[in-house]
């Protein structure tokens, strides 16, 4: 009897572990198909710049986009339906549509800007299917939010299974960046850099206009720059072929590459990493693209740019190239060198 009651017990506990195993395994799976989806990258290349993870709650000039997901997605939305509603977004954002009354209040309607179909398709696409990641407040936030919706006052906040989760993912996102392909970890850290720079970039715009947006470019950008530079053990750079400041005129190789990125978007191809390897150091490559907002300062002088904004950057940059650009065109690269 003893021996019988013994190997259901030892059976149970195998049972219990290949069960445990298989959870893992799976969402392991999951987790290594989510990498590979396209809509990840081009998530992080055209949307956190505004949409950041990362910003603390107070400082975020628009919402994550988590939390773009919890509101437009219920358990009644299909995935078809969910595509439809951010492309009609992102083509006409306006204030009748909106369905983030919060966000707008307090970060105003989203600029137009011009991205291809396919684009936002695989970016909403990889949203429905995959977790989003949040910043560590968010949950909080959106308990409270939503109690408060329900008339119910404040969420109870995380419990001890969901902080361990969230632990669990930042341990999770510092393995993955060493893990990543060199063509990945250049374009982490451009993107990151971009951010950094965007956010800091937009609250001047919110909050001081165009014309000191362009003299925080002037003082500012290179310190952030090279503060990221620091952080990532990396020379950040970003050139061009019709710069701004002459310090930022891409070299012949460079040249070469800005004009394969404006070869794949004139041929509606999306734009990849390209990846130099020199015996000791690793470069990466990839494309600056202009959106809506660019226009105010790199559009055409005689219809995007205003007056006020043009002599401005004639005091500032006498020798300024970088206008006459159109939405989604290449305005130069960011250059990315670090160790092998």
């Amino acid at each position: 009897m003893k021996h019988l009651i013994l190997l259901g017990f030892l059976s149970m506990l195998l049972f219990n572990c290949n069960n445990s195993n298989k959870k893992e395994y799976t969402a392991f799976g999951k987790q290594m198909e989510a990498s590979k989806h396209p809509g990840k990258k081009l998530m992080e290349t055209n949307c956190y710049t505004c949409h950041s993870p990362t910003a603390s709650h107070d400082d975020r000039i628009a919402p994550p986009m988590v939390a773009i997901k919890k509101h437009y997605i219920n358990s009644e939305t299909t995935k078809a339906q969910f595509i439809t509603s951010i492309l009609s977004w992102i083509n006409n954002p306006n204030l009748e549509d909106a369905k983030m009354f919060g966000a707008v209040k307090r970060f105003g309607i989203m600029p137009k800007q011009a991205f291809p179909e396919e684009t936002i398709t695989h970016i909403a696409d990889y949203m429905f299917d995959y977790d989003i990641e949040e910043p560590e407040w968010f949950e909080d936030h959106f308990n409270e939010e939503k109690g408060r919706r329900k008339g119910k006052g404040k969420g109870k906040g995380k419990g001890r299974g969901e902080k361990q989760g969230q632990a669990m993912k930042k341990q999770q996102a510092n393995v993955d960046l060493k893990t990543l392909s060199y063509g990945e970890r250049g374009l982490k850290y451009a993107l990151t850099t971009k951010a950094v720079l965007g956010k800091s970039l937009m609250e001047t715009i919110q909050k001081k206009g165009n014309l000191e947006a362009l003299v925080f470019c002037s003082e500012k950008a290179y310190p952030l720059t090279d503060s990221m530079a620091l952080v990532h053990n990396a020379i950040i750079k970003r050139v061009s072929d019709k710069p701004r400041n002459k310090n930022n005129l891409a070299n012949a190789k460079e040249l070469t590459y800005i004009n394969s990125f404006k070869n794949d978007i004139n041929n509606n191809k999306e734009p990849k990493s390209i990846v130099d390897l020199s015996e000791t150091k690793v470069h990466v490559y990839y494309p600056i693209l202009t959106n809506t907002m660019c226009l105010q300062c790199h559009g055409k002088s005689d219809q995007d740019i205003k007056k006020p904004t043009l002599n401005k950057l004639a005091s500032l940059y006498p020798q300024d190239k970088a206008t006459g650009y159109g939405v989604n065109q290449v305005r130069g690269v960011w250059s990315i060198t670090f160790d092998r």
